[in-house]
């Protein structure tokens, strides 16, 4: 069953347009990556889930209608959001941070800061500490852990990556997939690293200047000589 479902999405900040008739869909359990170049329209198609941009057409959540929504009721229909580059309040505490993500599901907060704390250990030691204090890498696993707190079916994650080294990718693709394998959570992962999506999605959407170029499985788009030289290295 599609739990995320886009059809003919056109978005724009004030004059300048920057989706074109995006259609696509989430199946539920899934893990499914958006990948382009910078500038494809990756973080509008985001915030256009969430309601944040102006938009047209249709976006659909368990079989809800969402695009005249508040940001807040798409929250609380079960859509959780970790955006680039972690937007965190940078003089409060990490349990702070945690926490304003809790305001729909204030009768969980305990549980899911347990869950929170087993994804990241680290943060269950620095709870007391303030973000702006953090590396980089801490601070995404606080954004993660944010969106979390809501309770959320489907989680949408913008760049996860960016910035960060290696080891650091790796253990927030760890998160992802403990997230989506054990606790049956769907995944919309946004990214320019196009081998950190295709470690862990079954489906991939390529955006190229807000315009959907193409879907398919990885191996599906490994087999096109054209993307494999644009986007795969070969």
């Amino acid at each position: 069953m599609a739990l995320l479902e886009i059809t003919d999405l056109h978005a724009r900040y004030g004059m300048a347009k920057s989706l074109h008739g995006i259609s696509l869909s989430v199946e539920e359990g899934s893990i499914v990556g958006i990948i382009g170049p910078n500038g494809a329209g990756k973080s509008t198609l985001m915030d256009s889930i969430m309601g944040l941009v102006e938009n047209t057409g249709s976006i659909k959540v368990a079989g809800q209608e969402t695009t005249r929504l508040d940001t807040s009721d798409i929250v609380r229909l079960g859509v959780g959001y970790a955006p680039e580059r972690a937007h965190l309040f940078p003089y409060m505490s990490v349990r702070e941070n945690l926490l304003v993500g809790a305001f729909t599901a204030r009768e969980t907060i305990e549980e899911k800061l347990e869950q929170v704390h087993d994804l990241f250990p680290v943060l269950k030691d620095r709870w007391a500490q303030e973000t702006a204090t953090q590396s980089g890498g801490e601070r995404q696993m606080v954004s993660l852990g944010r969106a979390l707190m809501s309770d959320p079916k489907i989680l949408l994650v913008d760049e996860p990556t960016i910035g960060l080294a290696p080891k650091i990718c790796d253990g927030i693709a760890r998160a992802l997939k403990r997230l989506n394998q054990e606790m049956g959570l769907t995944v919309v992962i946004a990214e320019q690293n196009v081998n950190f999506a295709l470690s862990l999605a079954q489906e991939i959407h390529v955006l190229e200047t807000g315009s959907l170029r193409v879907s398919g499985t990885p191996e599906q788009l490994r087999s096109d000589p054209e993307l494999t030289k644009a986007y795969f290295g070969h």
